[in-house]
């Protein structure tokens, strides 16, 4: 039977996010698993959806998609999972088949509507009254439970404690796998991160893993540079203070193998092909505006004798189903560092609070606990 649960709501672009309501979630149906959600993550790119209009979906909404939790029930073609098991969502929708997906590029998709229910299907949330409410990229992480389907989640290590589970169903798949997977970094590579919130710290972490000599942290506040070498940075550049181009290019006498840009400014992402060395790539992860513009100079023969490339990666080219427990166990190997990442736990109403806290700089990740 369909159940009562509480969710924060948001109503449209520039509204916020709403205190905890009592909406309607269905059963399980086809290949649906039913979450029991545990924690779920304040991913700065869920406040861009509420705070530009981008058009990617129909308010009201249940937004939210770093989330972790139990398996509760599963549909009658649930195949790989089972109640009780520990699982993490992510909102890359993978169909599985198209030719993007055998060809282990299920990032790019081309079938994702498969994730989720069609327009003359009965809604998976709805208010009391019958009135649908958008699931945000099939996930809608920012209630009590979630309906998903089982292409979007990977199950996990039971010893990886929730908070940090959740995170790595984004901030670790993109940042991670920006530097692993998109970039392949290399034992003895040079690497810039541009923008140290919790996806750049966690391309920090990822080139650390990969082997990269020097992995330099850039960003406006002393504080989280500090605090980035706890995730592997062997040097730090405050860009306010002084020239983040010449700086990279002082420590690598050159430029960098491998930049990247985790913010969304044009600015910066312009600053990432500038600190590139000979054969050195850019790379753009953070999410911009919608109507931002990249303006760059490029001297074809400049760009032909340095070889250098500029690329655009999304959910750091991530097979969710071999990465994400993979990292869940590099965690709990103390590896992978998931504890620091981790700034405070919060009521479900308090999602305002917490992306204010984001956007001054003070937090890093925000994980909602208490429902």
């Amino acid at each position: 039977m369909p159940q009562k649960i509480k969710a924060s709501i948001a109503y449209g672009v520039g509204k916020g996010f709403s205190q905890a309501e009592e909406i309607i979630i269905d059963d399980p149906k086809g290949a649906e698993v039913l979450i029991d959600i545990q924690a779920s993550g304040l991913c700065h790119s869920d406040l861009h959806l509420v705070e530009d209009d981008d058009d990617l979906f129909s308010f009201p909404a249940v937004i939210g998609h770093e989330v972790s939790g139990i398996v509760e029930a599963v549909g009658p073609n649930v195949s790989g999972f089972k109640v009780g098991d520990h699982v993490v969502a992510s909102l890359e929708q993978v169909c599985g088949h198209c030719a993007n997906c055998l060809n282990g590029q299920p990032q790019s998709c081309t079938q994702q509507y498969e994730c989720v229910r069609a327009e003359d299907e009965a809604p998976r949330l709805s208010f009391p009254d019958g009135r649908a409410i958008t699931q945000a990229f099939g996930v809608g992480g920012f209630a009590e439970k979630a309906l998903i389907h089982e292409n979007q989640l990977a199950v996990v290590n039971n010893e990886i404690p929730f908070d940090q589970a959740a995170c790595i169903g984004c901030a670790t798949i993109t940042g991670a796998g920006a530097a692993i997977n998109s970039a392949k970094v290399r034992p003895g590579d040079s690497v810039a991160v541009i923008g140290t919130g919790g996806i750049g710290l966690n391309m920090i972490a990822g080139a650390n893993i990969a082997g990269a000599s020097k992995i330099i942290a850039i960003d406006v506040f002393d504080n989280k540079l500090e605090f980035a070498k706890k995730f592997g940075a062997t040097h730090t550049i405050n860009s306010k203070t002084e020239d983040p181009i010449a700086a990279v290019r002082e420590i690598t006498n050159g430029g960098v193998d491998e930049a990247f840009e985790a913010i969304g400014f044009p600015a910066t992402m312009k600053q990432a092909w500038d600190m590139l060395g000979v054969g050195g790539t850019a790379y753009m992860i953070g999410l911009a505006k919608p109507d931002a513009t990249v303006e760059l100079e490029i001297n074809p023969v400049d760009l032909l004798v340095h070889q250098r490339g500029f690329k655009g990666v999304w959910m750091g080219s991530t097979n969710i189903k071999h990465d994400i427990p993979m990292y869940a166990d590099l965690a709990v190997e103390g590896r992978l560092n998931m504890h620091d990442l981790i700034s405070q736990h919060i009521h479900l109403n308090d999602i305002n609070k917490g992306y204010e806290q984001l956007v001054r700089g003070e937090v890093i990740r925000s994980v909602i606990t208490t429902f």
